[in-house]
């Protein structure tokens, strides 16, 4: 059984491909997520599909190496915070980024339950336009 924090890291430290099978996998049927006022996806999106639709295709489709590259993690009990930065190239402008953010997560029973985004929106906003 892993904890928390392995739960977290398994999330961000593998390819693309295996984070987001990872993620998926150890979301919640009815996971909020929340993406910061500010941000392009701002918002709360409740459950995987309203999540993947919302934030992750869009990522996807709208940017070019678009990545969170996590540099410290916090653990205590049924919590989990990502530190790091965020970096890649807006599409639509050609406009590049570099921005840090915080990522607070809420795990029970080995499952995401709550998900809360804190990012520097200027930073991310000046790509787009």
């Amino acid at each position: 059984m892993s904890t928390n924090l392995e739960l977290i890291r398994a999330t961000y430290e593998g390819s693309s491909e295996d984070n987001g099978r990872n993620l998926r996998a150890v979301l919640a049927p009815d996971v909020e997520w929340t993406e910061a006022e500010g941000f392009p996806y701002a918002g709360t999106y409740v459950g995987p599909e309203a999540l993947i639709d919302g934030v992750f295709r869009r990522l996807g489709t709208e940017w070019t190496g678009y990545r969170a590259d996590v540099h410290t993690y916090l653990a205590d009990c049924d919590r989990v915070a990502a530190f790091g930065l965020y970096s890649g190239t807006y599409n639509a402008t050609g406009k590049s980024m570099t921005a840090p953010f915080a990522h607070l997560y809420q795990i029970e029973d080995g499952k995401v339950i709550r998900m809360t985004q804190y990012v520097d929106t200027v930073l991310v906003n000046r790509a787009l336009s």
